[in-house]
Parts: structure tokens; C-alpha cells; sequence
């Protein structure tokens, strides 16, 4: 993974681990199964734990031990209503960042309304899909920018 890639992700993951509870509750390597089966196959398993102990200590899921087959009970992690609340203003936020990003790509979409997210001049286009449903998003955007500059010396 690509520096680049990790220190976006950083900021996402909390949000993308509150999606993958919305689905269904899960414990911790459940939920790192069913993030690589979203195709986020770096991200290792130490990484999640530590972010369910800050989702729980911010309480954001509720948690529920759960007797294990083989070894120790799990903590089994559910989406609570703040958690349900965070994850709207994660996709919220989300939906601003993206769509103001692509407008800054050759080709991106234009973005006329200059209104952050949560602001009050805006109404709440919230995007975030229902629990238990699957998002297919498809990008058909292809750059073909080419640059003619060039440099005397």
C-alpha cells in the first residue's frame, strides 16, 4: 500500500469500520474479513482492534462478549445510535469531500454550491446507503490530459 493510500485511509477508516457495523454487528477479525472482502486487503488486523477500542471508549458501538469455541469470548461490536449519528456525518463529510475533489480533477465534475457540510444554507443530501443494502459505484471518468509545456534552458 502505497504511503499515500495509508495516510488517506487514516482518516476514513474510523467511518469505514462504522459502515461495515451498519451492515451487521461483528466482531474484530469479522470486521477485517469483511473489509478485505470490500477490497482494503493491507490493513492489518492490530490497526482495527485499535480502532474499535477508540469507537468504544468514544461510545460509538455497544459491546457484547460473546462465548467463543475456541479461546476467550469475543466482543461482539453493534452500531448504537451515536455511532449511527457519526456514520451520517462521515458520509455527509464524505460526500463534500469527494464531489469538491473530483471538481479539482482535468474533466471532474463542477461543483457549484460551495456549502461545507453541516452548514445551515444547505439542506442534508445525505447519501449513506441502508443498512443491509449494497452500493456499486462505477466510475467511467478517464483522464486523458496531456501536457505541452515545455522547458528551454
Amino acid at each position: 500500500m502505497s504511503k499515500q493510500m495509508t495516510e488517506m485511509l487514516k482518516g476514513a477508516l474510523e467511518g469505514i469500520v462504522l459502515a461495515i457495523l451498519a451492515e451487521q454487528p461483528a466482531y474484530g477479525y469479522e470486521i477485517t474479513a469483511r473489509l478485505r472482502d470490500h477490497g482494503f486487503t493491507d490493513i492489518a488486523e492490530g490497526t482495527i482492534y485499535a480502532l474499535l477500542v477508540r469507537v468504544e471508549q468514544k461510545k460509538l458501538v455497544d459491546v457484547e462478549k460473546v462465548p467463543s469455541e475456541k479461546g476467550p469470548p469475543r466482543k461482539v461490536f453493534t452500531l448504537n445510535a451515536d455511532g449511527r449519528r457519526d456514520l451520517e456525518d462521515f458520509w455527509t463529510t464524505w460526500t463534500f469531500l469527494s464531489q469538491h475533489i473530483e471538481s479539482l480533477r482535468p474533466g471532474g465534475s463542477d461543483i457549484s454550491a460551495d456549502t461545507a457540510p453541516g452548514a445551515d444554507t444547505a439542506p442534508n443530501t445525505n447519501t449513506a446507503p441502508a443498512a443491509n443494502t449494497t452500493t456499486t459505484n462505477t466510475n467511467t471518468n478517464t483522464n486523458t490530459n496531456t501536457n505541452t509545456n515545455t522547458e528551454e534552458n
